[in-house]
């Protein structure tokens, strides 16, 4: 019988009592491994009503303790990597290596908060008028809330978690019902750290809660990861609402390759880029620019080679460069985009159609498919696959390999592969992508600079983590004092010398 699943509220685990489920299934093998509660509408009135109770005594702590609360979190996590990243692996499919970066990627960003003390630092102006002193503090907004994806379990949700607590708020968090094991584990550690109970909920569910949460006036704030669709819903929704909203949704991120390239260190980061974790990352690399035709072909020919050296395994094989993608629904979505791209007339040059893995031929396994000869009109360009599919839109010149992302309708991610600094120079300069990778071909920004794309790619007027992550879970109020000496007279009954109520200028 499949393991029934909890959430997470007041600092225990709690049953479902909505009656619904979701499946979460085990993808190298295709079996339901657990059930999921998919909380009601009075579930999360609970958990928005349990996290305002606790919020209060939390921003009420000093912002060196909350800080300490998350240093004694980072031991513990540490201390779980192992069963953590296997846990999270079970669930998603990436590889126990991939799992552990998954993970390591948010506690950076948990290092970076346990600067709160200093990041929440206001500002202050002596005697911006006679007597008078002008001084600026960040507080809390209150309570707020992530919705986070399945790509990403432990990444994305302490992404948004993190600064959120470290200023002060309660966070109650919607992860993904594909794979929310890692979060609800990652709730009882920052209990276990001294995170009071409340401050950190986690509630299961669909589009029901998603809702709920949006429509509640005690959420000040929601982030999101998503899909593209649903990235604007959920901006739109929670600004009609009033609440602030940093949503980020799909992504088509591009490599150009100069002719002056190394191209064997570009097929390389290629490979990886495109095909690990499956491709199911917002910033893998799916589009391939070469400039010319002669790089072209010689990128082309080391692709292939690299393709065909890819080992697909179980998620818990470590000699596997990737394992299987979240569910039927993902395997299915690639077959259907590779089919549209034959049908519009792109070049198949590696066909990861139909793959099975011996003795796991139910698990959600897809092969590593090379598209070539791709045109902007073609789905395969256009949309996000979301698998290990790669395209080569080949460029006749720079100009026009510029042109390509330029003009696409995402704009999270692109790369630029070459040995000239002036080229690349211009590329970062021109480009309009919220990041850029010059010979790095996943231009993720470490934790302490800020994450986000352009375009479709992103809604909201902040990016996650680094600075802007603070600014985004804080209001800032500015406080104009003057303190005359009439003021001590009335006090004190001492006598003052008359003075005149000082103006600003």
């Amino acid at each position: 019988m499949a393991q029934e699943l909890t959430h997470f509220v007041a600092g225990k685990r709690l049953p479902g009592t909505s009656g619904r489920f979701g499946d979460v299934y085990n993808p190298n093998t295709g079996e339901v491994a657990a059930k999921v509660p998919l909380a009601s509408v009075a579930e999360v009135d609970a958990a928005i009503a349990d996290a305002e109770a606790a919020q209060i005594g939390w921003a009420a702590t000093n912002p060196q303790k909350r800080a300490r609360v998350l240093m004694k979190f980072l031991e513990l996590v540490a201390g779980e990597m192992d069963s953590l990243a296997a846990l999270l692996s079970s669930e998603h499919g990436k590889t126990i290596a991939d799992a552990k970066g998954d993970i390591q990627r948010g506690l950076e960003v948990i290092e970076f908060c346990i600067a709160a003390p200093h990041l929440l630092k206001g500002e202050f102006t002596d005697s911006a008028g006679t007597g008078i002193d002008v001084y600026s503090m960040r507080q809390p907004l209150g309570v707020v809330a992530g919705i986070t994806p399945f790509n990403f379990p432990a990444m994305i949700p302490l992404w948004k978690a993190g600064p959120a607590l470290a200023a002060g708020n309660a966070f109650v968090l919607k992860p993904s019902e594909r794979d929310p094991s890692v979060p609800l584990r990652l709730a009882e550690l920052f209990l276990e750290a001294g995170l009071p109970a409340g401050v950190f909920n986690v509630i299961n569910g669909d589009k029901e809660v998603v809702d709920a949460l949006l429509n509640d006036d005690r959420i000040k704030a929601v982030g999101f990861v998503g899909s593209t669709p649903i990235a604007q819903y959920i901006y739109e929704t929670a600004a009609k609402n009033g609440k602030r909203a940093q949503c980020f949704g799909g992504a088509k991120n591009h490599a150009i390759i100069m002719p002056d390239a190394d191209l064997d260190d570009a097929a390389d980061a290629l490979v990886g880029a495109a095909y690990g974790s499956a491709g199911e990352r917002c910033m893998a690399l799916s589009v391939a620019v070469p400039v010319g035709e002669k790089t072209a072909e010689a990128l082309r020919e080391k692709l292939i080679e690299r393709i065909g050296k890819l080992r697909i395994g179980t998620s818990d094989d470590p000699n596997a460069d990737f394992g299987p993608l979240v569910g039927r629904d993902g395997v299915e979505r690639v077959d259907r985009y590779i089919n549209q791209g034959v049908e519009e007339g792109a070049e198949l040059v590696v066909d990861g159609r139909g793959f099975a893995l011996d003795g796991h031929e139910d698990g959600f396994f897809a092969g590593a498919s090379l598209f070539d000869k791709v045109t902007t009109d073609m789905s395969i360009y256009r949309e996000e696959i979301f698998g290990p599919v790669l395209v080569i839109a080949r460029a006749d010149d720079y100009e026009a390999a510029l042109k390509l992302p330029h003009e696409h309708e995402y704009g999270n991610g692109v790369a630029i592969f070459t040995r000239d600094g002036d080229t690349a120079r211009n590329f970062v300069n021109r480009i309009n992508v919220g990041m850029v990778g010059v010979n790095v071909p996943i231009p993720v920004p470490i934790a302490y600079h800020t994450f986000g794309g352009w375009k479709r790619s992103g809604f909201g007027d902040l990016n996650q983590h680094g600075p802007d992550a603070f600014r985004f879970y804080t209001k800032t109020k500015t406080v104009t004092q003057r303190w005359p000496a009439g003021l001590r007279e009335a006090a004190t009954g001492e006598a003052t010398d008359h003075f005149v109520i000082p103006t600003m200028s």
